[in-house]
């Protein structure tokens, strides 16, 4: 990772993005034949219609981390070893030491960059898209790749209907470079979090760990429980306060923007927040009926999607938007 930039303000451009998703599809028929439920109640509870599963015997989150890095390597025609740092945003790493971005820029031949993996559950790509660009805008790193990933099936309990219907692995990648255009890149950000309501979305490794009042939940140690009418609350509230938020720090309105890239939760709590704030719904993306919530794979994954399609305009703001376990938020609105 290099030391420091040539003195002077710097923008910071997406130079390009890439996906992964796992071929093997997990439908709400699927989960019919599992548990006591429909694809009726699924999909009008959640939006979501499948979801995509790794094979856990030999894949795991370094798997989609590395071909979405692989492939906004390419789309980007940056190469390898011009990174000096990668981020993977991740809480279903395969181990904790070493990081998923340590294994994953070794596989890639990234041989100057340093790595780290950061942990903010569902807002993790948009935490770590933020604490990329401003590595940047500080003279720290030139290239900057961003990934968030998550093998979300290694976490959870096929036997419980209501956390399992939720969650599908995904991972996206962005490469962030240093421009000398100093209007270009994130004009606002913001992360927050509240600690005192992590128990409302959390993974327990030992009885020690779960709160007296969640002590005769059945789901697994090891898996993900959530308090999902807690959550839900947490979301759509969040949700709105966090886009209205950067709409007025920054002055721009909806009709400005060409989208806002949402985390993919809950088709209920995306379409609260756009009624509620007026926004035209063909500038929020919405894949969650083929992928689920795919936690930090989620904003990345859209991101991707929407690059590729040429939705994220050039000359446009755009901005991106997550809520998650920790609990935690962020948004982060670019000039492109």
């Amino acid at each position: 990772m290099m030391g420091a930039l040539p003195s002077g303000a710097c923008g910071v451009r997406i130079r390009g993005t890439g996906s992964a998703v796992p071929d093997r599809r997990l439908t709400n028929d699927d989960f019919a034949r599992m548990l006591d439920t429909s694809d009726e109640w699924i999909t009008q509870r959640t939006g979501i219609r499948e979801r995509r599963v790794l094979d856990l015997r030999t894949q795991g989150c370094s798997t989609l981390a590395q071909l979405a890095l692989e492939r906004a390597l390419e789309n980007s025609g940056v190469q390898a070893d011009e990174l000096d740092l990668v981020i993977v945003a991740t809480v279903t790493m395969e181990m904790t030491c070493p990081s998923v971005a340590c294994r994953i820029a070794g596989a890639v031949g990234a041989k100057n960059a340093a790595a780290f993996d950061l942990g903010a559950a569902c807002s993790g790509f948009v935490y770590a898209v933020n604490t990329g660009e401003a590595m940047i805008r500080a003279g720290r790193a030139r290239t900057v790749a961003v990934i968030g990933a998550e093998a979300m099936s290694s976490i959870i309990d096929y036997t419980d209907r209501s956390v399992s219907i939720l969650f599908g692995d995904a991972s996206g990648c962005a490469i962030l470079q240093a421009d000398p255009n100093p209007s270009i890149g994130c004009i606002y950000q913001h992360m927050g979090a509240d600690g005192t309501g992590w128990h409302a979305l959390y993974i327990p490794r030992r009885e020690s760990d779960i709160p007296a009042e969640d002590a005769t939940n059945p789901i697994r140690l090891g898996n993900l429980r959530m308090n999902g009418k807690e959550v839900f609350r947490f979301a759509v509230t969040k949700f709105k306060e966090v886009i209205e938020d950067a709409f007025t720090k920054t002055g721009l309105t909806p009709d400005d923007v060409s989208q806002v890239v949402c985390h993919q939760s809950n088709i209920r709590i995306i379409d609260a927040a756009r009624e509620k704030l007026n926004i035209d719904p063909s500038k929020i993306y919405v894949n969650i009926d083929r992928y689920g919530n795919s936690s930090a794979g989620s904003v990345g994954l859209c991101l991707d999607e929407l690059w590729r399609a040429g939705k994220i305009t050039k000359g446009q703001p755009f901005m991106m938007v997550a809520f998650g376990g920790g609990l935690t938020w962020a948004s982060s609105v670019w000039n492109t």
